[in-house]
């Protein structure tokens, strides 16, 4: 029987591993970085990571729907509690801004190893995106009733681009420089794209 203590200590292990893989898989590829190389950024032999996951493609799959869940999760808590839908905007944008800011190495991850992820794990990733991007979509048709849903929702995959480029911004200014730069402009960019015939 697993004690509380043990389960802890292995989701521990499991989110220093997934943290470690992210990192590396950034930096040098899925296919350039081997379960060895992943087992000694935790102090472990690679072959000790099987007791945690299957592979590395099912460490990458998890790495992803993890990600994938919190924030759709994160976007139906904000839906459910904020106050009118420009609040809840401002929440959505924080909630996307927070994973930007301190995320950018599974974001490079996501774009450039989804392809690397079983195709049953992909399917998943994709819905729950799929769901993530309606959470702000539904938001936005109240913001902005006469704008057609197609354009919301390109509007907010284009937002996630301006958002998901910290990748290529990281260290430039510090966090409280970037936030608040990042907000304005997401919603500028929002307001642009509702506003065009």
């Amino acid at each position: 029987m697993t004690t509380p203590r043990t389960s802890t200590r292995n989701r521990n292990r499991r989110t220093e591993i997934l943290e470690a893989a992210a990192g590396l898989f950034a930096a040098r590829g899925f296919h350039g970085v081997s379960i060895e190389d992943i087992g000694g950024a935790v102090g472990v032999s690679g072959p000790a990571l099987y007791r945690h996951f299957a592979g590395k493609d099912a460490l990458l799959a998890e790495m992803l729907l993890d990600i994938s869940s919190r924030l759709r999760e994160s976007a139906v808590a904000v839906v459910t509690s904020a106050s009118g839908p420009a609040e809840t905007l401002d929440a959505l944008l924080n909630v996307q801004i927070t994973f930007a800011l301190e995320q950018p190495a599974l974001i490079t991850v996501h774009d450039r190893e989804l392809g690397n992820v079983p195709e049953q794990e992909r399917r998943q990733i994709r819905r729950l995106q799929r769901l993530y991007v309606e959470e702000w979509v539904t938001v936005l048709a109240e913001l902005h009733p006469l704008c057609p849903p197609p354009r919301l929702r390109a509007a907010t995959h284009a937002v996630f681009g301006l958002l998901n480029s910290t990748p290529h911004s990281a260290g430039e200014l510090p966090d409280q420089a970037m936030r608040p730069l990042l907000h304005a402009m997401a919603r500028a960019a929002i307001d642009a794209s509702v506003n065009v015939h």
